[in-house]
């Protein structure tokens, strides 16, 4: 008796990981085993069933999908990407307001898959990531949008400026009016230099992100719009991407500010 073709594909993780790997080629079983981190034992049930509904086919102990799989696969893909990438945090994604996010990326949020969500103890809820501030001074470039401030960010800058590491800055307008009213010197020498370009956006509906060449850093608000100390933390190239992305969708859409007044 054959199972619902969606029963196959999704009600197990397993047979959901052997399909998206297969998708690249041809693969051993042994290679299939280690990618999944399970044993053969645990394994060979699933790939029974995925035989049995003519999704792959085996030669000795060599994977591959059938011409019916690869054409499901190609079509599902993106789907199992994007169901994977948010049922492993749920609960954070879930209660989170994703209406900053465009409906390209929207759509491509599976690039995220990597990315883990930091949820700092309450003696670090305030601190800046390092892992963020150190790749900050060995990058090339920093991009950042900024709807709060942190007391640290005029030492962090003039770090940067000191590496010449080129800074584009998005901020809101309650952190520029910030900026102008208790760090006047220090914003008008940013606006001044070489290495920084300063725009203003609106109304920002997200708390913050931070791309550089190692990290993204994101920062989510609530669904109720309470920010909390949660926050989302990648190094892999295409989370790397879709994070400047979402930078370059604002930065269109900003006024540069070139001058200010004290």
């Amino acid at each position: 008796m054959h199972k619902p073709l969606c029963d196959v594909l999704v009600m197990s993780g397993k047979r959901k990981g052997v399909l998206l790997l297969l998708k690249n080629g041809r693969m051993e079983m042994e290679e299939i085993l280690r990618s999944l981190d399970t044993t053969r034992q645990a394994l060979l049930p699933q790939m029974k069933v995925l035989e049995e509904h003519y999704l792959v086919d085996h030669y000795d102990d060599t994977y591959e999908l059938t011409t019916i799989g690869k054409l499901i696969v190609d079509e599902i893909a993106p789907l199992l990407n994007t169901v994977e990438t948010l049922e492993s945090d749920i609960d954070y994604w879930g209660n989170r307001n994703l209406d900053f996010i465009p409906p390209h990326l929207f759509k491509r949020i599976s690039e995220l898959e990597e990315c883990t969500i930091v949820n700092p103890s309450i003696t670090q809820i305030y601190e800046l990531n390092d892992k963020i501030t150190d790749s900050c001074y060995n990058s090339d470039s920093v991009s950042m949008i900024a709807a709060s401030f942190h007391p640290d960010y005029p030492a962090i800058f003039s770090e940067m400026a000191n590496k010449n590491v080129k800074v584009n800055a998005i901020f809101s307008k309650d952190v520029l009016e910030h900026l102008q009213k208790n760090y006047y010197p220090f914003l008008e020498e940013m606006i001044k230099g070489k290495s920084f370009n300063i725009s203003f956006f609106p109304k920002l509906d997200l708390v913050g992100l931070i791309v550089n060449d190692h990290y993204m850093l994101m920062r989510i608000l609530k669904n109720n719009n309470e920010v909390d100390g949660q926050y989302i933390l990648c190094n892999n190239p295409t989370a790397l991407e879709w994070g400047k992305e979402l930078f370059e969708y604002y930065l269109k859409d900003s006024v540069p500010i070139n001058e200010i007044s004290s």
